[in-house]
């Protein structure tokens, strides 16, 4: 996508868009870890957003902080698609919120405009 807006690609060529997902930044990830270590009492815990969402979501949110109409600019292509899923692949942070006290910091709608400008970024040099 960044390509596209800085006139470099014409379109992105994705999978499923119906495809879910749940998207978490990488700095709530590692807060929920640093959180989990430091706790009396070893455990397993989920830290995702729990919250699904789909890759058309993460396109329609990129395209809009980026400026740019994804009419006609995303092109599906087979080979970049899984087989159907029986479960979405959402996790469920509720013990790491309960026993932890962890929560998601970066929304969803914040960790794809960082992502956007971190690339157009990159691409300009």
């Amino acid at each position: 996508m960044a390509k596209i807006k800085l006139g470099l690609a014409d379109e992105l060529t994705l999978g499923d868009l119906e495809a879910v997902r749940d998207w978490s930044a990488a700095t709530d990830l590692m807060a929920g870890a640093a959180l989990a270590l430091r706790h009396d009492e070893p455990a397993d815990y989920v830290l995702a957003s729990g919250v699904g969402r789909t890759v058309r979501d993460l396109v329609d949110v990129a395209f809009a902080h980026a400026g740019v109409d994804p009419a006609g600019r995303v092109a599906i292509d087979p080979q970049f698609t899984r087989g159907v899923e029986a479960v979405p692949l959402v996790g469920d942070p509720s013990k790491a919120r309960s026993v932890l006290g962890w929560e998601q910091q970066v929304s969803f709608e914040e960790l794809i405009a960082q992502m956007v400008d971190y690339d157009i970024a990159r691409l300009r040099g």
